[in-house]
This record gives C-alpha cells, sequence and structure tokens, in this order.
C-alpha cells in the first residue's frame, strides 16, 4: 500500500483516508484505548459478509494494528469519491440488518455512556457550554429510561444515516462504518433518518416515505420518539463538540449550542 496518495475523507471518531491507488480506506482511531472496539468492527464485517449482508469489507489480514499510539484498520474501498445511497436504500438495508439473530459477541448499546466519555474528553468547550450539555444528557437520559419500545431488541448500526450507507463502483449500497454495532433498541436506528426530515429539512417527506415503506415502520408514529429524536439531536452538539477547538467546526458548533440552550429551530444545522 501507497500512502503518497493517500487522500482524506473526513475526521470523526476516525480519521479516515482513502489510499487511490490501493484501492484501500484506512481508519486511524483517536488512540489505542479503541483497540477492542476496532477489534469488534474488523469482526462485525467478517460476520456480515457471512450473513450476506450489504456492508464494507475489512481487509484479510490480522487486524486492527497499532501504530504509534493509534490504531489502524483496512478496507476495501467501495467507489474512488464519496456517493451515498438514498432514505429508501438505507430502510432496506436496516431491514436486512435488523432480521438478524445477534452474535454473542457484540456489545450492550450505550449511547449515554459513550457520550458521557465524548464530554469528558472535549477539552475545548468552556465550562458553561460543558455543563449544559451534561445536564441535557442527564435528563434525556432520565427519560430515555422510561421509555416503553414498539420493537423487540436487537442488532444496530447505532448510526444509521444515509451518510452511512456508500454507494459503490458498480452502483450498489452498502453500510459503512461500522464501529457502532451493537444490540439494543432498533427504534435508534430508525431516528435519525426521521429527524433529517422533520428536525432538519435534509430529507423531503417522499423521501422519509419512501424509507419507511422500504423498512416498514414509522418510528415518528411510536410514542417515545421525541424523547429519542432530542436525545440524538444533542449528542450531535456532543459528537461535534470533540473538535470544539478546530476553527473550521466553531461556528456550527456555536449554533447548535444556542439551539440547546433557547430550543431554537434546528433547520439551519448542516451536516458535518
Amino acid at each position: 500500500m501507497d500512502p503518497d496518495d493517500a487522500e482524506l475523507i473526513r475526521i470523526g471518531e476516525n480519521a479516515v483516508f482513502r489510499l487511490t491507488g490501493s484501492r484501500v480506506v484506512v481508519r486511524i482511531g483517536r488512540d489505542d484505548r479503541h483497540h477492542s472496539t476496532a477489534e469488534v468492527e474488523v469482526r462485525t464485517s467478517r460476520w456480515l459478509a457471512d450473513e450476506g449482508v450489504p456492508a464494507v469489507r475489512a481487509l484479510e489480514f490480522d487486524q486492527p494494528v497499532s501504530a504509534c499510539g493509534r490504531v489502524v484498520t483496512f478496507w476495501e474501498s467501495v467507489g474512488d469519491r464519496a456517493e451515498y445511497g438514498t432514505p429508501a436504500e438505507l430502510g432496506t438495508l436496516l431491514r436486512q440488518l435488523h432480521a438478524l439473530n445477534a452474535p454473542p459477541w457484540l456489545p450492550s448499546f450505550d449511547p449515554f455512556t459513550q457520550n458521557r466519555d465524548r464530554l469528558a474528553a472535549s477539552t475545548g468547550l468552556g465550562d458553561a457550554d460543558h455543563s449544559l450539555l451534561l445536564s441535557e444528557l442527564e435528563l434525556l437520559h432520565d427519560e430515555y429510561k422510561l421509555l416503553n419500545f414498539a420493537l423487540a431488541p436487537g442488532v444496530v448500526h447505532g448510526d444509521a444515516s444515509v451518510g452511512n450507507a456508500f454507494r459503490t463502483r458498480n452502483g450498489a449500497v452498502v453500510l459503512g462504518d461500522l464501529d457502532g454495532f451493537a444490540v439494543g433498541n432498533r427504534e435508534w436506528d430508525l431516528v435519525q433518518t426521521a429527524m433529517y426530515a422533520d428536525s432538519f429539512g435534509w430529507h423531503t417527506e417522499a423521501e422519509y416515505g419512501a424509507f419507511v415503506e422500504a423498512y416498514g415502520f414509522d418510528v415518528r408514529s411510536w410514542s417515545g420518539y421525541l424523547v429519542m429524536r432530542n436525545a440524538r439531536e444533542l449528542m450531535m452538539v456532543i459528537w461535534l463538540a470533540q473538535n470544539a477547538a478546530d476553527p473550521s467546526v466553531a461556528a456550527e458548533l456555536a449554533k447548535r449550542l444556542h439551539a440547546v440552550r433557547t430550543g431554537a429551530s434546528r433547520r439551519d444545522w448542516v451536516p458535518f
């Protein structure tokens, strides 16, 4: 693999690079403490391949690897540029995923603990903003624990949106970003597409309707939808706050913090 043509795709939980000449994607974690998460991610890729679920594939050698205090995984590149599936195609993939029996090695889904940890590591936040986000997170966790779920628990992707439904060179769509796979409440995987339509306007109602038709359930009809949506919106702010010191995210983070503090519309949020 030749790193000279490495192209940065995005920075989030991982720094993700495409090696164009090798048709390989390299995911570099924040530090080596996430080694066990990367192990589950690679194992998940192999399991999905065995189950026939369209997903990105980890390269067939012993990984993850540790380098310079980071955990690194290597993946087949599905395309030469970023292209994504439609909400309907995502709904079809999630219906297929949610029909699987969970393997015993998948962890339990715990987004609230994960986001407490993210906040603790967000050194660029001011004290008032940190306290606001932590307080809101705890309030929503209390409400979340009282929810009555409509769907049986099972395998969840954990971050299911069209941004993690990658279109391949041959036009197919596969699930990507497998590091959040767990066993949890399946409604979680449906909320993002719903709120992308009704909170942000990133999907049209027609696109959301096609998603519902493809999956077979409208999460907005569930009594717990607003609590889960509010939690997911807050976690989008916390996710962005990990990079609070980065000038390129400052304006968007300030906008989102203002919305959390005042209850302002989320319609001016932009994808990040």
